[in-house]
């Protein structure tokens, strides 16, 4: 088991040095590594596709580019190997490549139906594929989305948990302590010590809201929890606070 461990590993470094060399200029290198990556490209732009991809296909081209785009933009810092975050850029836009055809009704109409005016199945399959990838994407960037939440959460010695658990009862206990979360994200002083301090500044929010201390109190971790929604880059779980006020 150690011993296919290692090896793996010497092929990660092996081929993270190959890239190194490629992004400083050896032209000849970078066409000898596409080359004997073409069966990958190939693999990953059929996974997308949901058939067999030949390299005379318009949709191997774009995944040749987008696999060359990858070895441009690799950075072993970023965590991913290097096939790992191809397969990512390829996908894309190979997806992207088949979305604007689709968005284009001459070229849609030639796809989705064949010689002889029938429903071409390839056309409809690719739509779906599309879908099915966009959701996994979607899927993947939601729980990354909620594992960086967690670790924010953990600075202040909270769980995500919390937010559920703490959640005022009723409705409009879940918007007033959603409205302090935000006037504490509008004014610096609060913000500051909010996020220095790692503590709900209690006695200065009670001065700015027409509360009372002890509801502050009761809800301060749902407060905070949601103060950090706000301040950071949380396209889907400020979703949920977007629900919360029209709720």
């Amino acid at each position: 088991m150690l011993g296919l461990l290692f090896t793996a590993f010497k092929k990660k470094r092996s081929l993270e040095s190959t890239v190194l060399k490629i992004q400083q200029g050896d032209r000849s290198l970078r066409n000898d590594t596409i080359e004997s990556f073409k069966p990958f490209i190939a693999k990953t732009v059929s996974s997308v596709c949901r058939r067999y991809i030949y390299e005379s296909d318009d949709e191997f081209s774009i995944g040749l580019i987008a696999f060359n785009e990858a070895i441009d933009k690799y950075s072993p810092e970023k965590g991913s190997s290097l096939l790992a975050f191809a397969e990512t850029i390829v996908k894309r836009r190979v997806i992207d490549y088949l979305r604007s055809q689709s968005r284009r009704k001459e070229v849609a109409v030639d796809i989705a139906l064949d010689d002889e005016g029938h429903q071409n199945q390839d056309y409809f399959d690719n739509i779906n594929s599309i879908q099915e990838y966009e959701k996994q994407l979607e899927s993947e960037k939601r729980n990354e989305e909620i594992q960086l939440y967690i670790s924010h959460l953990q600075d202040f010695g909270l769980s995500f948990e919390d937010l559920v658990d703490n959640s005022p009862k009723h409705a409009d206990a879940r918007k007033g302590a959603v409205m302090m979360a935000k006037m504490l994200m509008e004014d610096d002083e609060l913000k500051e010590i909010l996020f220095t301090k790692k503590r709900l500044p209690v006695k200065q929010l009670e001065g700015r809201v027409d509360v009372s201390r002890k509801t502050i109190e009761r809800n301060r971790k749902y407060i905070i929890a949601v103060a950090i929604i706000l301040n950071g880059d949380f396209l889907y779980l400020k979703e949920y606070i977007k629900g919360v006020i029209n709720g």
